[in-house]
């Protein structure tokens, strides 16, 4: 016998069919999803993997295993102190140069004063008599000096004279002396100031060699 369907079975059946159609769609999106997940995880374990490998090429690259790879470290240090160490030698060696250099002109200036006999004049605020051969005697001679060749030309220097004025020589060898003197005290102030660099370099190199030993004990630790 013919099966008989009711006027709502097609409309039924066409109900089931889409949501039929709808679970297959929703199950191959799951799949899908499923899929892109499992790629992306895969591509994820391949980097960590890429990277643990030039990790360790780069160890082995450095000169061993993981116990090795402090060596580097301590190997620079070990050459940042030897730098240390030399900055501070040379720093010492230009302290010393320095400070003999300003010894020995500040001999030569007070040999070349002493050589002239020199003495301060008896009217001077301070040294009277005492010999001009150092920085504060040739100082005050030269003040004395200007003092002097005023009192000669009634305070004109030697550019306010007129040229047939007699005086002019007096001032112009006041002139002349007074700059000698000042060279010189200009002469003892440099080497007074090389000197005191000489010391000041000097103390810098200890320091730097301290700090040197400080690095050397620190890695020996």
């Amino acid at each position: 016998m013919a099966t008989r369907h009711g006027p709502d079975e097609p409309e039924r059946l066409g109900a089931d069919d889409e949501r039929r159609a709808r679970e297959q769609a929703e199950d191959q999106r799951l799949e899908a999803e499923e899929r892109r997940a499992e790629a992306e995880a895969q591509a994820d374990a391949a980097e960590r993997r890429r990277d643990e490998a030039e990790a360790d090429l780069d160890v082995e690259h450095r000169g061993g295993g993981a116990g090795d790879a402090v060596v580097p470290v301590a190997a620079r240090a070990g050459r940042g102190a030897s730098l240390v160490r030399t900055l501070g030698i040379i720093v010492i060696l230009g302290g010393i140069i320095s400070g003999v250099a300003g010894v020995v002109t500040w001999l030569m200036v007070r040999d070349e004063l002493g050589d002239q006999e020199i003495v301060v004049s008896d009217d001077a605020d301070r040294f009277a008599g005492d010999k001009v051969d150092g920085p504060f005697t040739a100082y005050e001679q030269a003040n004395v000096i200007d003092r002097h060749a005023r009192e000669e030309t009634d305070g004109l220097t030697y550019a306010e004279l007129p040229r047939d004025d007699p005086r002019r020589e007096v001032a112009m060898n006041a002139s002349f002396l007074r700059a000698s003197l000042y060279t010189s005290v200009v002469a003892f102030g440099v080497a007074a100031f090389a000197i005191g660099l000489g010391v000041l370099l000097i103390l810098v190199g200890i320091g730097l060699l301290r700090i040197a030993s400080a690095l050397r004990d620190t890695l020996r630790v």
